[in-house]
């Protein structure tokens, strides 16, 4: 009914720079909050930055300076600029909007995850 795919994903070196992409389709009618988690290897699942339908942005204290969230309302699709990539950036970055489908009902949709790998 409703899909977030995600992409961008990849390795580089430490200091380098990746641009993710997710973008949503299926019977939307308006999405709220768009945002972008990340979940290394035996840690939990935690947000790296959230947009607002306005362009309020939210990061976590680990990638502020180094990351921008950013979204196109008109292609329903949120990015995340990453740069200064650190070895602890290492994660599966997951996709997440909250949206109101088109029958009126709210709905809370994940990507699949993209991987991202930085080596030192």
């Amino acid at each position: 009914q409703v899909q977030l795919v995600e992409s961008g994903g990849g390795l580089v070196q430490a200091g380098g720079s990746l641009r993710l992409s997710c973008a949503a389709s299926g019977s939307i009618f308006s999405i709220n909050t768009m945002g972008w988690y990340r979940q290394a290897p035996g840690k939990q699942r935690e947000r790296v930055a959230r947009i607002t339908t306005s362009g309020t942005t939210f990061y976590a204290d680990s990638v502020k300076g180094r990351f921008t969230i950013s979204r196109d309302n008109a292609k329903n699709t949120v990015y995340l600029q990453m740069n200064s990539l650190k070895p602890e950036d290492t994660a599966v970055y997951y996709c997440n909007a909250a949206l109101i489908l088109v029958e009126g009902r709210f709905l809370e949709v994940w990507g699949q995850g993209t991987l991202v790998t930085v080596s030192s």
